[in-house]
């Protein structure tokens, strides 16, 4: 099961986190992504019309951070996405973080090869 969570603003929208396993064919591991939207059903509609068909959030075990809240209000699509921490990783001061993506960048297709 996919961990997430939500958070309601102030002017009745929400923010959703979904922790679900990357729809890159050769990627392993998960990515977080943060949908902004009217309501969480209208969220999870979003992302299930990209492709994410068994989207579903129970329980609110994993909401977003302030930080990450920030990063998708401020960005144009309302949707955004970076890879997943690994559980029971120790960040230390020279562990980067991974800047966030478009949804785009997550779901485009590799340009077919010419030969």
């Amino acid at each position: 099961m996919a961990a997430g969570g939500f958070c309601k603003l102030p002017n009745g929208t929400v923010v959703v986190a979904l922790n679900l396993p990357s729809p890159a064919p050769a990627s392993a591991g998960s990515v977080r992504f943060l949908v902004h939207a009217q309501n969480r059903a209208r969220a999870l509609t979003r992302l299930r019309n990209l492709g994410l068909r068994s989207v579903y959030l129970r329980g609110n075990a994993a909401p977003p951070t302030p930080d990450e809240v920030t990063a998708v209000l401020h960005h144009p699509d309302g949707l955004i996405w970076r890879t997943a921490p690994v559980a029971g990783a120790v960040g230390g001061a020279d562990l980067v973080q991974e800047l966030w993506h478009p949804i785009r960048a997550l779901l485009r297709r590799p340009a077919a090869e010419t030969s």
